[in-house]
């Protein structure tokens, strides 16, 4: 894998929580980048052997845990969806939140207000870590596959859907 720099702003980081999605012209490309970065190629020690090559043509060797970061991004852009990509202890806006978790803002602040989600003020404003706000939705995650599965599980106990049988 090869990444040029043609301008100062080609590598700059876009703000945190700014969706990132593979153009029409450029799936094809990340297509392709996954089914390279899928196979695998390793050197004698176990290592992947990919790497950035830089500007002045130096390369640098990309990390495992790297390596698997991008072929998870590769894979969710070559479907067609859209990446966020959010550091750990990044402090969000009550809003930020509200839309990382596809919930209004207000009821964001009820969540908030009854403890549910851990928050603290700068000034007037609540601030969320967004490892809190990740940890929430997973839990919420959880909960709902729980729900589900004993839902089925009634409707299996009473018999199912002897149609589809």
């Amino acid at each position: 894998m090869t990444a040029q720099h043609s301008s100062p702003d080609v590598l700059d980081a876009p703000r945190a929580l700014e969706p990132i999605a593979a153009t029409e012209a450029t799936l094809h490309q990340v297509q392709r980048l996954m089914q390279l970065v899928n196979r695998d190629l390793r050197d004698e020690e176990g290592q992947p052997r990919f790497g950035l090559i830089g500007p002045d043509y130096t390369s640098e060797r990309l990390p495992a845990d790297v390596l698997t970061l991008l072929k998870q991004l590769l894979a969710i852009l070559a479907s067609g969806d859209a990446v966020t990509v959010v550091p750990v202890h990044q402090e969000l806006t009550t809003q930020e939140a509200a839309n990382l978790l596809n919930v209004s803002r207000q009821y964001l602040v009820q969540l908030l207000d009854e403890g549910k989600i851990p928050f603290h003020r700068t000034g007037t404003h609540r601030r969320l870590y967004s490892k809190d706000v990740l940890e929430y939705r997973a839990q919420r995650k959880r909960e709902r596959r729980a729900q589900l599965d004993a839902m089925s599980q009634e409707t299996q106990d009473a018999g199912g859907y002897p149609e589809l049988e």
